[in-house]
Order: structure tokens, then sequence, then C-alpha cells
């Protein structure tokens, strides 16, 4: 079991200098993941505090999604969310591919069908229009992480027919397989509450908690070229996003 400073009086509330400690252990690897913590009897005597201020420190790491309880087992490290930065247009596993992360795509639909209103307007098309719907499980070390479901322009959904979708980004096959070139991106984020068919793909309990984004690309000369809708499992992914005070002008 690692040593662990005992909390001395501060201005710092107790249970929030145990969770600072508690989450710097984990941090440094001390805790690697899926380590199981000690019983909270046993942190307060290491500590030197009380079960409810142990207790409170780790109620706010498990909101947090550093650590995540078991009944009847005990209390463990989660593991590192993976993240994808937003400051750049990529594909998810473009970018992480680029990370180390290994990257498998399984593919559940692709079809053609009328498109909704929604789609319509997005894309740019009639409603009722003809366009390609294509459906894929994607998986971060063999783990489902998310489900993509991408809406485009019929004719290209069948020229994607013939790509391999379960191991290329569809933003390099525009790309370098069609010669499309993208612009940029608009994009939506959000929370939904998984009903049967999104825990399904995704291999979680219904009503837990996604990531939901809604994504419209464009080609570099500003016309829509596929929307996305992108759910993602919360405890497994997370955007980065840094954001600046004021705009950087121009030299």
């Amino acid at each position: 079991m690692p040593d662990f400073q005992i909390v001395e009086p501060s201005p710092v509330p107790l249970y929030v200098q145990v969770k600072d400690m508690l989450r710097e252990r984990i941090f440094d690897g001390t805790y690697g993941p899926h380590a199981q913590l000690p019983p909270e009897s046993e942190m307060g005597a290491i500590f030197g505090v009380s079960r409810i201020t142990v207790r409170q420190a780790l109620s706010d790491l498990q909101r947090e999604g550093v650590i995540f309880k078991i009944p009847g087992k005990g209390t463990f490290v989660a593991k590192k969310k993976a993240a994808q930065e937003l400051t750049r247009l990529e594909g998810f596993a473009e970018a992480m591919t680029r990370k180390g992360y290994e990257i498998h795509n399984r593919v559940v639909g692709h079809r053609t069908l009328p498109a909704t209103a929604e789609v319509a307007q997005q894309l740019g098309v009639e409603v009722g229009a003809t366009v390609a719907e294509i459906r894929r499980v994607r998986h971060l070390n063999r783990e489902p992480v998310s489900l993509e479901i991408t809406y485009l322009p019929e004719e290209l959904g069948q020229r994607l027919r013939n790509e391999d979708l379960s191991g290329r980004d569809i933003f390099l096959i525009f790309e370098n397989d069609f010669g499309i070139a993208l612009g940029h991106a608009d994009l939506q984020i959000g929370a939904v509450i998984a009903d049967h068919a999104l825990a399904e793909a995704l291999q979680v309990s219904e009503g837990t908690a996604l990531l939901r984004i809604e994504r419209l690309t464009y080609t570099a000369d500003g016309k829509p070229l596929d929307f996305e809708y992108l759910y993602f499992r919360g405890e497994t992914f997370q955007y980065h996003l840094r954001i600046a005070r004021r705009p950087t002008t121009a030299e």
C-alpha cells in the first residue's frame, strides 16, 4: 500500500486535501487503471480523517470520472479517457491512431433512404430525396467507444461501398481517394440518454448518459458534404478545446 502524507491543518477543507492527494497518486501511476483503492476505514486511518471525509473525497472523484465503484467489491481507478482536440478537423481514427491507439470500425449499416427534414436541411437537398446512411461502431483498443451515423449524397454513399470503412476514416477516403478537399465543420455538442438501440451498440445499460455530437462537414469551397450524429460513451472519451480570451491578430 502506498505511503501518504497525513493531512495537516489548512484553510483547504479536509476532503479537498484527501481528494487532491488521491488524484495525484492516481495520475502519477501509484494506482494504475482498474487498481482497487483501500477501504474507506483504512484511508481514514492513513489520512487521519473521518470516514465521512473520505467518502466525500471519493464522491467528488467519482463525479469527475477518476474512479468508479462496484457494489459489494469496492472502489477502483478508472481508465484514462481518450481525448480528441477540437482545434483541427480530422477523423476519429486519424486522431486516435496518431496517439497510439488501436482503432477498428464495425459497419452495422449501409443503405439508402429518404432524407428526413433535418438531414435534408443540413445537406441542402429536398425532403425525401434519396441519401446514403452509414452506421459504424468505432472501437478503441477493441472496446466500443462510439456509434457514428453518417448521411451523405446518394452518389458518394454508393462510391463508399467499395471502400474499407472498417479500417479507414471517411475523411481520408474523401481526400486521398476521391480528391475532395475538406474545408471546415460545424459542431453541436450535447447529451442524450441511451435507448435500447444505442445501449446495445455501445454495450452500456439503457439510461446511460452519452455524449452526442452533430457534425456538418463542408468541402473547401463551402458545400455541405456529410452530416453525422456521433454518440460517445462518456466514461471512455472526451473532447479537448482550447479557447483564447481574445482572437489572435494576424501579423
